[in-house]
Protein backbone atom coordinates (compact mmCIF):
# COMPACT_ATOMS: atom_id res chain seq x y z
CA UNK A 1 0.00 0.00 0.00
CA UNK A 2 1.59 3.26 -1.16
CA UNK A 3 2.15 6.21 1.15
CA UNK A 4 0.09 9.24 0.11
CA UNK A 5 0.14 12.98 0.48
CA UNK A 6 -2.27 15.47 -1.05
CA UNK A 7 -1.87 19.07 -2.24
CA UNK A 8 -4.99 21.21 -2.09
CA UNK A 9 -5.27 24.93 -2.78
CA UNK A 10 -7.23 27.93 -1.61
CA UNK A 11 -8.24 28.60 -5.23
CA UNK A 12 -7.58 27.55 -8.80
CA UNK A 13 -4.13 28.64 -9.89
CA UNK A 14 -2.57 28.55 -6.42
CA UNK A 15 0.24 26.41 -7.81
CA UNK A 16 -0.93 22.91 -6.94
CA UNK A 17 0.16 21.30 -10.21
CA UNK A 18 3.74 22.54 -10.02
CA UNK A 19 4.07 21.72 -6.31
CA UNK A 20 2.90 18.16 -7.02
CA UNK A 21 5.45 17.95 -9.84
CA UNK A 22 8.19 19.29 -7.56
CA UNK A 23 7.42 16.82 -4.79
CA UNK A 24 7.35 13.99 -7.33
CA UNK A 25 10.80 15.04 -8.49
CA UNK A 26 12.16 15.25 -4.94
CA UNK A 27 10.84 11.81 -3.98
CA UNK A 28 12.24 10.36 -7.21
CA UNK A 29 15.65 11.95 -6.53
CA UNK A 30 15.56 10.41 -3.06
CA UNK A 31 15.15 6.94 -4.51
CA UNK A 32 11.40 6.32 -4.27
CA UNK A 33 9.00 5.13 -6.93
CA UNK A 34 6.55 8.02 -7.03
CA UNK A 35 3.46 8.80 -9.11
CA UNK A 36 0.98 11.70 -9.38
CA UNK A 37 -2.80 11.33 -9.15
CA UNK A 38 -5.77 13.59 -9.76
CA UNK A 39 -9.18 11.98 -9.61
CA UNK A 40 -10.92 14.59 -11.78
CA UNK A 41 -9.34 17.09 -14.13
CA UNK A 42 -11.04 19.71 -16.29
CA UNK A 43 -8.87 20.65 -19.25
CA UNK A 44 -8.73 20.96 -23.02
CA UNK A 45 -5.05 20.02 -23.08
CA UNK A 46 -4.97 16.24 -23.17
CA UNK A 47 -2.58 13.42 -23.98
CA UNK A 48 -2.78 9.90 -25.40
CA UNK A 49 -1.04 7.05 -23.58
CA UNK A 50 0.68 4.10 -25.25
CA UNK A 51 -2.58 2.17 -24.84
CA UNK A 52 -4.47 4.85 -26.79
CA UNK A 53 -6.22 6.26 -23.70
CA UNK A 54 -6.83 9.94 -23.01
CA UNK A 55 -5.73 11.83 -19.89
CA UNK A 56 -5.02 15.39 -18.76
CA UNK A 57 -1.62 16.86 -19.62
CA UNK A 58 -1.04 18.17 -16.08
CA UNK A 59 -0.60 14.60 -14.83
CA UNK A 60 1.63 13.86 -17.84
CA UNK A 61 3.89 16.74 -16.79
CA UNK A 62 3.93 15.42 -13.22
CA UNK A 63 4.71 11.89 -14.44
CA UNK A 64 7.65 13.30 -16.39
CA UNK A 65 8.90 14.90 -13.17
CA UNK A 66 8.51 11.54 -11.43
CA UNK A 67 10.44 9.82 -14.21
CA UNK A 68 7.70 7.35 -15.13
CA UNK A 69 5.48 6.66 -18.11
CA UNK A 70 2.14 8.52 -18.02
CA UNK A 71 -0.69 6.13 -17.13
CA UNK A 72 -4.39 6.83 -17.49
CA UNK A 73 -4.96 5.64 -13.90
CA UNK A 74 -3.20 8.86 -12.81
CA UNK A 75 -6.25 10.80 -14.05
CA UNK A 76 -9.34 8.56 -14.16
CA UNK A 77 -11.82 11.36 -14.92
CA UNK A 78 -11.17 14.07 -17.52
CA UNK A 79 -13.76 16.71 -18.33
CA UNK A 80 -13.28 18.53 -21.64
CA UNK A 81 -15.56 21.59 -21.86
CA UNK A 82 -17.65 21.72 -25.01
CA UNK A 83 -19.63 24.81 -23.98
CA UNK A 84 -20.01 27.15 -21.02
CA UNK A 85 -22.35 24.65 -19.35
CA UNK A 86 -21.31 21.20 -20.55
CA UNK A 87 -18.34 18.87 -21.04
CA UNK A 88 -17.30 15.68 -22.71
CA UNK A 89 -16.81 13.16 -19.90
CA UNK A 90 -13.85 10.80 -20.27
CA UNK A 91 -13.48 7.95 -17.77
CA UNK A 92 -10.35 5.81 -17.68
CA UNK A 93 -9.34 7.26 -21.03
CA UNK A 94 -12.59 6.45 -22.86
CA UNK A 95 -15.38 8.85 -23.82
CA UNK A 96 -18.56 8.26 -21.80
CA UNK A 97 -20.54 11.03 -23.51
CA UNK A 98 -21.42 14.70 -23.09
CA UNK A 99 -23.13 15.97 -19.95
CA UNK A 100 -24.30 19.33 -18.69
CA UNK A 101 -22.63 20.58 -15.53
CA UNK A 102 -25.83 19.94 -13.56
CA UNK A 103 -26.20 16.37 -14.82
CA UNK A 104 -22.57 15.57 -14.12
CA UNK A 105 -22.83 16.99 -10.61
CA UNK A 106 -25.89 14.81 -9.98
CA UNK A 107 -24.19 11.60 -11.14
CA UNK A 108 -20.49 12.05 -10.32
CA UNK A 109 -20.60 9.81 -7.24
CA UNK A 110 -21.34 6.92 -9.59
CA UNK A 111 -17.73 7.28 -10.71
CA UNK A 112 -16.24 6.65 -7.25
CA UNK A 113 -15.64 2.94 -8.01
CA UNK A 114 -13.66 4.00 -11.11
CA UNK A 115 -11.59 6.41 -9.02
CA UNK A 116 -10.83 3.80 -6.38
CA UNK A 117 -9.94 1.18 -8.97
CA UNK A 118 -7.58 3.59 -10.73
CA UNK A 119 -5.90 4.49 -7.44
CA UNK A 120 -5.46 0.83 -6.49
CA UNK A 121 -3.88 0.15 -9.87
CA UNK A 122 -1.49 3.09 -9.42
CA UNK A 123 -0.44 1.69 -6.04
CA UNK A 124 1.06 -1.31 -7.84
CA UNK A 125 3.55 1.06 -9.51
CA UNK A 126 4.45 3.44 -6.68
CA UNK A 127 5.86 3.70 -3.16
CA UNK A 128 4.49 7.25 -2.83
CA UNK A 129 1.49 8.84 -4.54
CA UNK A 130 1.20 12.64 -4.60
CA UNK A 131 -2.44 13.64 -5.09
CA UNK A 132 -3.61 16.95 -6.52
CA UNK A 133 -6.92 18.54 -5.63
CA UNK A 134 -8.94 20.91 -7.81
CA UNK A 135 -9.98 24.49 -7.14
CA UNK A 136 -10.64 24.86 -3.43
CA UNK A 137 -12.01 22.43 -0.82
CA UNK A 138 -14.10 25.31 0.58
CA UNK A 139 -16.29 25.87 -2.47
CA UNK A 140 -19.64 25.41 -0.77
CA UNK A 141 -21.58 24.74 -3.98
CA UNK A 142 -19.27 21.83 -4.86
CA UNK A 143 -18.64 20.23 -1.47
CA UNK A 144 -21.60 17.88 -1.57
CA UNK A 145 -20.43 14.43 -2.70
CA UNK A 146 -16.94 15.79 -3.42
CA UNK A 147 -14.65 13.37 -5.27
CA UNK A 148 -11.57 15.52 -5.90
CA UNK A 149 -10.67 17.45 -2.72
CA UNK A 150 -11.54 16.39 0.84
CA UNK A 151 -13.75 13.61 -0.49
CA UNK A 152 -10.72 12.18 -2.28
CA UNK A 153 -8.53 12.64 0.81
CA UNK A 154 -11.05 10.68 2.85
CA UNK A 155 -11.17 7.85 0.28
CA UNK A 156 -7.46 7.12 0.73
CA UNK A 157 -6.87 8.65 4.19
CA UNK A 158 -4.41 11.24 2.88
CA UNK A 159 -2.76 14.04 4.89
CA UNK A 160 -3.29 17.40 3.17
CA UNK A 161 -1.00 20.36 2.52
CA UNK A 162 -3.01 23.53 1.84
CA UNK A 163 -1.44 26.04 -0.55
CA UNK A 164 -2.22 29.76 -0.82
CA UNK A 165 -1.18 32.17 -3.59
CA UNK A 166 0.36 35.34 -2.14
CA UNK A 167 0.95 36.78 -5.61
CA UNK A 168 -2.78 37.46 -5.93
CA UNK A 169 -2.95 39.07 -2.50
CA UNK A 170 -4.83 38.21 0.67
CA UNK A 171 -2.99 34.97 1.32
CA UNK A 172 -3.65 34.97 5.08
CA UNK A 173 -7.38 35.43 4.48
CA UNK A 174 -7.23 32.70 1.83
CA UNK A 175 -5.68 30.16 4.18
CA UNK A 176 -7.59 31.04 7.34
CA UNK A 177 -10.87 31.43 5.48
CA UNK A 178 -10.47 28.03 3.87
CA UNK A 179 -9.73 26.38 7.21
CA UNK A 180 -12.76 28.06 8.79
CA UNK A 181 -15.07 26.73 6.07
CA UNK A 182 -13.91 23.13 6.49
CA UNK A 183 -15.61 20.71 8.83
CA UNK A 184 -13.72 19.65 11.95
CA UNK A 185 -12.89 16.30 10.38
CA UNK A 186 -11.60 18.00 7.24
CA UNK A 187 -9.48 20.48 9.24
CA UNK A 188 -7.83 17.57 11.03
CA UNK A 189 -6.59 16.31 7.66
CA UNK A 190 -4.71 19.57 6.98
CA UNK A 191 -1.23 18.96 8.36
CA UNK A 192 0.57 21.97 6.91
CA UNK A 193 0.18 25.28 5.08
CA UNK A 194 2.31 26.58 2.22
CA UNK A 195 2.55 30.20 1.05
CA UNK A 196 3.34 30.15 -2.65
CA UNK A 197 4.70 32.64 -5.23
CA UNK A 198 6.29 35.12 -2.83
CA UNK A 199 8.47 37.90 -4.24
CA UNK A 200 11.01 39.64 -1.99
CA UNK A 201 12.27 39.14 1.57
CA UNK A 202 10.16 36.45 3.22
CA UNK A 203 11.10 37.58 6.74
CA UNK A 204 8.60 40.43 6.45
CA UNK A 205 5.90 37.74 6.58
CA UNK A 206 6.99 36.48 10.02
CA UNK A 207 4.27 38.31 12.03
CA UNK A 208 1.58 37.08 9.65
CA UNK A 209 2.89 33.53 9.74
CA UNK A 210 2.88 33.57 13.54
CA UNK A 211 -0.73 34.77 13.57
CA UNK A 212 -1.65 32.22 10.90
CA UNK A 213 -0.16 29.40 12.97
CA UNK A 214 -1.89 30.55 16.16
CA UNK A 215 -5.33 31.05 14.64
CA UNK A 216 -5.27 28.18 12.20
CA UNK A 217 -3.59 25.72 14.54
CA UNK A 218 -1.71 24.35 11.53
CA UNK A 219 2.05 24.87 10.95
CA UNK A 220 3.34 26.82 7.97
CA UNK A 221 5.79 24.47 6.25
CA UNK A 222 7.35 27.02 3.94
CA UNK A 223 7.16 30.17 1.88
CA UNK A 224 7.96 29.26 -1.72
CA UNK A 225 9.31 32.04 -3.97
CA UNK A 226 7.85 32.97 -7.31
CA UNK A 227 9.65 30.79 -9.86
CA UNK A 228 10.31 31.52 -13.52
CA UNK A 229 9.75 28.04 -14.94
CA UNK A 230 9.06 26.96 -18.49
CA UNK A 231 6.70 24.12 -17.63
CA UNK A 232 3.08 23.51 -18.53
CA UNK A 233 0.48 25.28 -16.43
CA UNK A 234 -3.25 24.74 -16.06
CA UNK A 235 -4.72 25.59 -19.46
CA UNK A 236 -7.74 27.49 -18.13
CA UNK A 237 -5.51 29.83 -16.08
CA UNK A 238 -2.40 30.23 -18.19
CA UNK A 239 -1.00 33.73 -18.60
CA UNK A 240 0.79 32.92 -21.86
CA UNK A 241 -2.24 34.13 -23.80
CA UNK A 242 -1.43 37.65 -22.60
CA UNK A 243 2.07 37.80 -24.12
CA UNK A 244 2.33 40.59 -26.73
CA UNK A 245 6.11 40.88 -27.21
CA UNK A 246 7.24 40.58 -30.85
CA UNK A 247 10.61 38.90 -31.32
CA UNK A 248 12.94 38.70 -34.29
CA UNK A 249 10.92 35.66 -35.33
CA UNK A 250 7.25 36.22 -34.58
CA UNK A 251 4.85 33.27 -34.36
CA UNK A 252 1.10 33.89 -34.12
CA UNK A 253 -1.26 31.23 -32.75
CA UNK A 254 -4.98 31.75 -33.41
CA UNK A 255 -6.66 31.70 -30.01
CA UNK A 256 -10.20 30.59 -30.70
CA UNK A 257 -12.74 30.01 -27.90
CA UNK A 258 -12.27 26.21 -27.72
CA UNK A 259 -8.51 26.10 -28.30
CA UNK A 260 -6.99 22.79 -27.19
CA UNK A 261 -3.49 21.35 -26.84
CA UNK A 262 -1.75 24.70 -27.20
CA UNK A 263 1.16 22.95 -25.47
CA UNK A 264 2.15 22.01 -29.04
CA UNK A 265 3.85 25.41 -29.25
CA UNK A 266 5.61 25.47 -25.87
CA UNK A 267 8.91 24.45 -27.44
CA UNK A 268 9.06 27.69 -29.43
CA UNK A 269 8.63 29.75 -26.25
CA UNK A 270 11.97 28.44 -25.00
CA UNK A 271 13.88 29.86 -27.97
CA UNK A 272 15.70 33.19 -27.65
CA UNK A 273 14.59 35.89 -30.10
CA UNK A 274 11.37 33.97 -30.86
CA UNK A 275 7.96 35.22 -29.74
CA UNK A 276 4.75 33.20 -29.52
CA UNK A 277 1.63 35.39 -29.48
CA UNK A 278 -1.94 34.14 -29.06
CA UNK A 279 -4.25 36.35 -31.11
CA UNK A 280 -8.02 36.72 -30.91
CA UNK A 281 -8.68 39.41 -33.54
CA UNK A 282 -7.36 40.86 -36.78
CA UNK A 283 -5.73 43.85 -35.07
CA UNK A 284 -3.62 41.56 -32.88
CA UNK A 285 -2.54 39.39 -35.80
CA UNK A 286 -0.18 41.94 -37.32
CA UNK A 287 2.45 40.57 -39.69
CA UNK A 288 3.85 37.40 -38.13
CA UNK A 289 6.46 35.15 -39.74
CA UNK A 290 4.33 32.01 -39.24
CA UNK A 291 0.68 31.47 -38.35
CA UNK A 292 -0.40 28.39 -36.38
CA UNK A 293 -3.97 27.11 -36.26
CA UNK A 294 -4.03 24.92 -33.13
CA UNK A 295 -6.34 22.13 -32.06
CA UNK A 296 -9.96 22.81 -31.16
CA UNK A 297 -12.62 21.05 -29.09
CA UNK A 298 -15.27 22.43 -31.47
CA UNK A 299 -13.69 22.76 -34.91
CA UNK A 300 -16.82 23.88 -36.72
CA UNK A 301 -17.78 26.39 -34.08
CA UNK A 302 -14.29 27.86 -33.89
CA UNK A 303 -14.07 28.13 -37.68
CA UNK A 304 -17.37 30.05 -37.64
CA UNK A 305 -15.90 32.30 -34.94
CA UNK A 306 -12.89 33.04 -37.17
CA UNK A 307 -15.21 33.70 -40.10
CA UNK A 308 -17.35 36.12 -38.12
CA UNK A 309 -14.53 38.17 -36.59
CA UNK A 310 -12.47 38.46 -39.76
CA UNK A 311 -9.54 36.24 -38.74
CA UNK A 312 -10.29 33.69 -41.45
CA UNK A 313 -10.09 36.35 -44.14
CA UNK A 314 -6.89 37.75 -42.61
CA UNK A 315 -5.26 34.31 -42.54
CA UNK A 316 -6.26 33.67 -46.15
CA UNK A 317 -4.80 37.05 -47.18
CA UNK A 318 -1.54 36.05 -45.49
CA UNK A 319 -1.46 32.71 -47.33
CA UNK A 320 1.34 32.70 -49.89
CA UNK A 321 3.21 35.41 -48.00
CA UNK A 322 3.86 33.57 -44.72
CA UNK A 323 3.66 29.87 -43.87
CA UNK A 324 0.46 28.64 -42.21
CA UNK A 325 0.49 25.43 -40.18
CA UNK A 326 -2.63 23.74 -38.81
CA UNK A 327 -2.52 21.04 -36.14
CA UNK A 328 -5.49 18.67 -35.64
CA UNK A 329 -8.61 20.87 -35.62
CA UNK A 330 -6.63 23.66 -37.25
CA UNK A 331 -5.61 21.24 -39.98
CA UNK A 332 -9.24 20.32 -40.55
CA UNK A 333 -10.17 24.00 -40.86
CA UNK A 334 -7.60 24.53 -43.63
CA UNK A 335 -9.36 21.98 -45.86
CA UNK A 336 -12.15 22.43 -48.37
CA UNK A 337 -14.98 21.16 -46.14
CA UNK A 338 -15.89 19.75 -42.75
CA UNK A 339 -18.93 17.47 -42.65
CA UNK A 340 -20.68 16.33 -39.48
CA UNK A 341 -23.36 13.80 -40.49
CA UNK A 342 -23.67 12.33 -36.97
CA UNK A 343 -23.86 15.70 -35.15
CA UNK A 344 -20.63 15.08 -33.29
CA UNK A 345 -20.23 18.86 -33.01
CA UNK A 346 -22.89 21.00 -34.69
CA UNK A 347 -24.26 18.80 -37.48
CA UNK A 348 -24.46 19.49 -41.19
CA UNK A 349 -21.42 20.69 -43.06
CA UNK A 350 -19.36 23.83 -43.36
CA UNK A 351 -17.03 25.20 -46.00
CA UNK A 352 -13.42 25.14 -44.90
CA UNK A 353 -10.76 27.77 -45.55
CA UNK A 354 -9.93 26.02 -48.85
CA UNK A 355 -6.17 26.30 -48.36
CA UNK A 356 -5.44 22.56 -48.30
CA UNK A 357 -6.89 19.97 -50.73
CA UNK A 358 -8.50 17.85 -48.02
CA UNK A 359 -11.99 17.15 -46.70
CA UNK A 360 -12.89 16.00 -43.19
CA UNK A 361 -15.86 13.94 -42.06
CA UNK A 362 -16.38 14.01 -38.29
CA UNK A 363 -17.16 10.62 -36.77
CA UNK A 364 -18.50 9.42 -33.44
CA UNK A 365 -15.41 7.36 -32.64
CA UNK A 366 -12.40 9.35 -31.42
CA UNK A 367 -9.10 8.40 -33.04
CA UNK A 368 -6.47 8.05 -30.31
CA UNK A 369 -2.94 6.75 -30.72
CA UNK A 370 0.72 7.52 -30.17
CA UNK A 371 2.83 7.84 -33.28
CA UNK A 372 6.49 8.21 -34.15
CA UNK A 373 8.77 7.92 -37.14
CA UNK A 374 10.45 10.25 -39.59
CA UNK A 375 8.91 13.11 -41.53
CA UNK A 376 8.59 11.98 -45.11
CA UNK A 377 8.85 14.24 -48.15
CA UNK A 378 7.97 17.57 -46.55
CA UNK A 379 7.59 20.00 -49.45
CA UNK A 380 8.01 23.73 -49.78
CA UNK A 381 9.59 26.17 -47.38
CA UNK A 382 10.00 23.55 -44.62
CA UNK A 383 11.46 20.86 -46.90
CA UNK A 384 14.48 20.79 -44.57
CA UNK A 385 12.33 18.85 -42.09
CA UNK A 386 12.29 15.80 -44.37
CA UNK A 387 13.86 12.87 -42.56
CA UNK A 388 13.61 14.42 -39.07
CA UNK A 389 12.49 12.02 -36.36
CA UNK A 390 9.30 12.85 -34.48
CA UNK A 391 7.29 11.49 -31.56
CA UNK A 392 3.74 12.54 -30.85
CA UNK A 393 0.13 11.46 -30.61
CA UNK A 394 -3.19 11.83 -32.40
CA UNK A 395 -6.51 12.68 -30.82
CA UNK A 396 -9.31 13.70 -33.16
CA UNK A 397 -12.86 13.00 -34.21
CA UNK A 398 -13.16 12.15 -37.89
CA UNK A 399 -11.19 11.20 -40.96
CA UNK A 400 -9.48 13.53 -43.41
CA UNK A 401 -9.04 12.57 -47.07
CA UNK A 402 -7.66 14.24 -50.16
CA UNK A 403 -10.20 15.84 -52.45
CA UNK A 404 -10.02 17.08 -56.03
CA UNK A 405 -11.08 20.45 -57.34
CA UNK A 406 -10.89 22.51 -54.17
CA UNK A 407 -8.42 25.23 -53.24
CA UNK A 408 -4.87 25.32 -54.53
CA UNK A 409 -2.82 22.32 -55.53
CA UNK A 410 -5.42 19.55 -55.27
CA UNK A 411 -3.70 16.18 -55.34
CA UNK A 412 -4.52 12.50 -55.07
CA UNK A 413 -8.01 11.02 -54.95
CA UNK A 414 -10.90 11.60 -52.63
CA UNK A 415 -10.49 8.26 -50.87
CA UNK A 416 -6.80 8.65 -49.98
CA UNK A 417 -6.26 9.35 -46.28
CA UNK A 418 -4.50 12.65 -45.66
CA UNK A 419 -2.51 12.92 -42.45
CA UNK A 420 -0.63 10.45 -40.29
CA UNK A 421 -3.57 8.18 -39.48
CA UNK A 422 -3.37 4.71 -41.00
CA UNK A 423 0.23 5.21 -42.11
CA UNK A 424 -0.47 8.06 -44.53
CA UNK A 425 1.60 11.24 -44.82
CA UNK A 426 2.44 12.83 -41.47
CA UNK A 427 2.54 16.40 -42.82
CA UNK A 428 0.27 17.50 -45.68
CA UNK A 429 1.07 20.58 -47.78
CA UNK A 430 -0.40 22.48 -50.71
CA UNK A 431 1.27 23.14 -54.06
CA UNK A 432 2.71 26.49 -52.92
CA UNK A 433 4.66 24.76 -50.14
CA UNK A 434 3.56 27.31 -47.55
CA UNK A 435 0.37 25.75 -46.17
CA UNK A 436 0.79 22.72 -43.90
CA UNK A 437 -1.41 20.46 -41.84
CA UNK A 438 -0.89 17.51 -39.52
CA UNK A 439 -2.77 15.50 -36.95
CA UNK A 440 0.33 15.00 -34.78
CA UNK A 441 0.35 16.71 -31.40
CA UNK A 442 3.86 17.16 -30.03
CA UNK A 443 5.24 17.22 -33.59
CA UNK A 444 7.71 20.03 -32.84
CA UNK A 445 9.07 18.76 -29.53
CA UNK A 446 11.69 16.22 -30.56
CA UNK A 447 15.18 16.91 -31.83
CA UNK A 448 15.78 19.62 -34.41
CA UNK A 449 12.30 20.11 -35.89
CA UNK A 450 11.44 23.38 -34.15
CA UNK A 451 14.97 24.73 -34.52
CA UNK A 452 15.08 24.02 -38.25
CA UNK A 453 11.74 25.76 -38.72
CA UNK A 454 12.99 28.89 -36.95
CA UNK A 455 16.25 28.91 -38.91
CA UNK A 456 14.25 28.64 -42.14
CA UNK A 457 12.10 31.61 -41.15
CA UNK A 458 15.23 33.60 -40.25
CA UNK A 459 16.77 32.92 -43.67
CA UNK A 460 13.51 34.00 -45.31
CA UNK A 461 13.78 37.33 -43.49
CA UNK A 462 17.46 37.66 -44.24
CA UNK A 463 18.44 37.81 -40.57
CA UNK A 464 20.71 35.80 -38.30
CA UNK A 465 19.89 34.63 -34.81
CA UNK A 466 22.31 34.74 -31.90
CA UNK A 467 21.75 31.14 -30.84
CA UNK A 468 21.41 28.87 -33.84
CA UNK A 469 21.48 25.57 -31.91
CA UNK A 470 18.50 24.55 -29.77
CA UNK A 471 18.09 21.59 -27.49
CA UNK A 472 15.51 18.87 -27.59
CA UNK A 473 12.54 20.19 -25.61
CA UNK A 474 12.54 17.15 -23.33
CA UNK A 475 16.10 17.97 -22.23
CA UNK A 476 15.02 21.52 -21.38
CA UNK A 477 12.12 20.22 -19.30
CA UNK A 478 14.35 17.84 -17.35
CA UNK A 479 16.45 20.79 -16.19
CA UNK A 480 13.29 22.67 -15.23
CA UNK A 481 12.08 19.78 -13.06
CA UNK A 482 15.43 19.71 -11.27
CA UNK A 483 15.28 23.48 -10.75
CA UNK A 484 11.78 23.13 -9.31
CA UNK A 485 12.87 20.38 -6.92
CA UNK A 486 15.97 22.30 -5.80
CA UNK A 487 13.84 25.37 -5.03
CA UNK A 488 11.28 23.41 -3.02
CA UNK A 489 14.02 21.69 -1.03
CA UNK A 490 15.37 25.11 -0.11
CA UNK A 491 12.07 26.55 1.09
CA UNK A 492 9.91 23.65 2.35
CA UNK A 493 10.45 21.75 5.58
CA UNK A 494 10.88 18.45 3.80
CA UNK A 495 11.67 16.47 6.95
CA UNK A 496 8.20 17.29 8.30
CA UNK A 497 6.63 16.34 4.96
CA UNK A 498 8.45 13.01 5.09
CA UNK A 499 7.13 12.66 8.65
CA UNK A 500 3.58 12.96 7.34
CA UNK A 501 4.29 10.17 4.88
CA UNK A 502 5.67 7.93 7.60
CA UNK A 503 2.53 8.44 9.67
CA UNK A 504 0.07 8.09 6.79
CA UNK A 505 -1.94 4.91 6.22
CA UNK A 506 -0.25 2.84 8.88
CA UNK A 507 -3.36 0.81 9.68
Amino acid sequence: MAKVIMIQGTMSGAGKSLLVAGLCRIFRQDGYRVAPFKSQNMALNSYITKEGLEMGRAQVMQAEAAGIEPLVCMNPILLKPTSHTGSQVIVNGEVRGNLSARDYFAHKTELIPDIKAAFRKLETYADIIVIEGAGSPAEINLKQNDIVNMGMAAMVDAPVLLVGDIDRGGVFAQLLGTLMLLTEEERERVKGLIINKFRGDSTILDPGIQMLTERGQVPVLGTVPYMELTLEDEDSLTDRFDAKHVGKIDLAVIHYPRISNFTDFDVFEQMPEVSVRYVTNVRELGTPDLIFLPGSKNTMGDLKWMRQNGLEAAVKRAAGKVPIFGICGGYQMLGCEIADPDSVEEGGQIRGMELLPVRTVLQKEKHRCQTDGTLDAVEGIFSGLTGCEFTGYEIHMGQTVYCNGYGSGAKGTVDKVAGPANGAENVVSDSTGRIYGSYIHGLFDKGEIAGRMIQTLAREKGISLEDGVWEDYRTIKERQYDKLADTLRGYLRMEEIYGMLREARIS
